[in-house]
């Protein structure tokens, strides 16, 4: 993707079924879970840059020892670096105590983090701080170890101030609104009233308290907390969380926006946000890895059973279409199918816009994301360039000489690696006016590829969101190699609204599409309309989010796909660009032909699955109006 944009978070839980001398044994290693979770996070590291964190329980620790160690990092290189340090430990202990080592469970009792249940963390602060505070896995600590909660996800809540106000007529006093706060204390406050009420339970028939403890453990109703927590939740979500005697859970929400996939055998139980990488860590195929459904919960219980249990009523299957275009690994089967697919979907606008010559056109693709929708794309212009052939041929009626079909057959798509990314290269000035004279070298152009002043230029990317790359450096690098026209393709739809379950997409304005719609409003006299719309969203702002409609759908309303793809076309063509340009974008049906089976289309189309989208949307066109730059939610 040319423009930046980061991904949502990723999470990790695995759960061994085993006593940890068996893995020593089978696998040469105790700390055989501590690889497999350092590899699946170094292999989701795509989602996820900010920040790392990791938490494992020990279970049945004696009275007087630490059983829940925790480690997070805000370095560069996060991940490695939280494992580095725990591996310290293990060096360490094997030094100090080499014949002990040799045991398992004298690991497991010694050295830190060695636990059978692990949760790891991915973070990309999709707003706001970002220390080492604000980092993944969170805790909640208590002298019960039923009591004791750790909790991560990969989401995000359109109503953290509603549920805020919630904890507080609870009667508690939180320290701070953020949302991953909120939801901890949140199921924290169900997980004490199930303790509560289990140990009445029990008290009542006259059990001694420290039996009263392991009967607790034992008859905790995971799925009931998750109930009761979840009631009131607005957003996507995937929420991991361990209980301190070792009880385990990962929601998800009931449109399946955010992603989540496990597998087990009778060694290990693993979810992560991403299938390829359980597949690869644990070299296991397609077919033995299922999701976790919208609305469940997979509950793993201290002594190693496990069920997904409904939790809330699934709804319409809305996933997060943006993992199948860009976010997830394009390793996974179904997702490279899907991508594929995509750039086989533009292929007839493109030929439309190139006028069918083939033979004058060169095809490429911005780096390197975009390379699947590419592969399709190049499909398509083969299959048509095969057809042409195929009728050029019949044509000739049988009367035809080796040269002529030669000629016929030699024409064939021209598919080039035009634009390269230079990694090597580094902004150093930080002022603007002096970055514009640097940014265009980040990327190169591969010379000699295109004709000059004959050829169009055809480049694919997965998404356009802002322009602004496009605009600052890719088409003036383009535009050295003297094209007629350059035809920019996104695989993506135009992103017109804001995201607010994962991605950073929240600030309107930042939306070269929405800029484009409103440039035509005010081209075409209706910027009245505009001030007209700031006061029906303020109003509309005052419902509660089940009663508001998205308004920012009008602004689009009277102005077709084409059009607003037309003007952004002007908008981001930069001053003393020879070769016309043109912008064409994937369409709705295109997406949801090559996706049938993810239609969470929200950034595109304004359909947001629960209402605190409806609301989220209106806030930031008030936003907006009022020159904020302030989240939306």
């Amino acid at each position: 993707m040319s423009d930046t944009i980061h991904h949502e978070c990723g999470v990790t839980l695995i759960r061994l079924l085993k006593p940890v001398d068996y893995y020593k044994q089978k696998y040469g290693a105790a700390r055989y879970g501590l690889h497999k979770l350092y590899q699946i996070m170094e292999k989701m590291i795509n989602r996820g840059q900010d920040g790392a964190g990791v938490a494992t329980i020990k279970l049945d620790a004696e009275p007087g020892t630490t059983y829940i160690d925790r480690l997070r990092s805000v370095e560069p290189k996060a991940t490695h670096h939280i494992f580095s340090q725990i591996n310290q430990h293990f060096i360490e202990a094997q030094t100090e105590n080499p014949e002990e080592y040799k045991s398992g469970s004298w690991q497991k009792n010694n050295i830190p983090f060695l636990g059978e249940v692990m949760l790891g963390h991915l973070r990309y602060g999709t707003f706001g701080k970002n220390g080492v505070q604000t980092c993944h896995p969170f805790k909640r600590q208590n002298n019960w170890m039923s009591r004791n909660l750790v909790v991560a996800g990969n989401f995000n809540l359109t109503n953290v101030d509603e549920l805020f106000q919630h904890l507080v007529e609870l009667g508690q006093h939180p320290v701070e609104r953020a949302d991953t706060v909120t939801v901890m204390e949140k199921i924290g406050h169900f997980l004490d009233r199930e303790n509560d009420r289990l140990f009445k339970i029990f008290k009542e028939a006259n059990d001694k308290n420290y039996e009263i403890s392991k009967l607790i453990q034992e008859n905790l109703d995971v799925a009931g907390i998750l109930r009761e927590s979840s009631k009131k939740w607005d957003g996507g979500y995937v929420m991991c969380g361990m209980v301190g005697h070792g009880d385990a859970f990962v929601l998800r929400d009931p449109n399946g926006i955010r992603p989540a996939f496990y597998y087990h055998d009778d060694e290990v139980i693993v979810v992560a946000s991403e299938r390829p990488v359980i597949q690869t860590v644990f070299n296991v195929p397609f077919e033995s890895i299922n999701e976790v459904k919208p609305g469940h919960a997979l509950i793993i219980k201290k002594n190693g059973s496990f069920k997904q249990e409904e939790i809330i009523e699934a709804e319409q299957r809305l996933s997060c279409t943006f993992e199948r275009i860009y976010f997830s690994r394009g390793n996974d089967a179904e997702i490279y199918r899907e991508r594929i697919k995509l750039g086989e979907n533009l292929t007839e606008n493109v030929l439309r816009a190139v006028n069918y010559d083939i033979e004058k056109t060169v095809f490429g693709f911005i780096p390197n994301t975009a390379e699947l929708a590419f592969s399709g794309l190049v499909k398509g212009i083969h299959d048509y360039s095969n057809r042409k052939k195929a009728s050029q041929i019949a044509a000739l009626n049988g009367r035809f000489s080796a040269g002529e079909v030669e000629k016929i057959l030699s024409v064939h798509p021209r598919i080039d690696k035009v634009v390269l990314k230079d990694v090597k290269q580094r902004t150093f000035i930080t002022s603007d006016e002096s970055r514009d004279l640097l940014v265009n070298l980040g990327y190169d152009v591969t010379y000699g590829t295109v004709e000059k002043d004959v050829d169009t230029l055809v480049v694919l990317d997965d998404s356009i969101v802002r322009g602004t790359t496009l605009k600052q450096s890719i088409l003036r690098i383009l535009d050295r190699l003297h094209p007629k026209k350059i035809i920019v393709v996104s695989s993506a739809p135009q992103i017109r609204y804001p995201d607010c379950y994962g991605i950073d997409m929240a600030v309107l304005g930042k939306f070269v599409a929405f800029e484009a719609a409103v440039a035509l409003v005010k081209e075409t006299g209706q910027e009245q309309k505009l001030n007209a719309l700031y006061l029906r969203a303020k109003e509309e702002l005052k419902k509660p989010k089940e009663e508001q409609v998205n308004l920012v759908k009008e602004i689009y309303a009277p102005f077709s796909d084409e059009q607003v793809s037309e003007m952004i076309a002007r908008l981001i063509k930069p001053a003393g660009l020879n070769a016309e340009l043109q912008i064409i974008y994937q369409g709705l049906d295109g997406l949801h032909n090559a996706c049938p089976n993810h239609k969470g289309d929200w950034y595109f189309s304004g359909n947001y699955p629960t209402p605190g989208g409806n609301k989220v949307s209106n806030q930031a066109f008030v936003n907006y109006m009022e020159g904020s730059s302030k989240r939306a939610y």
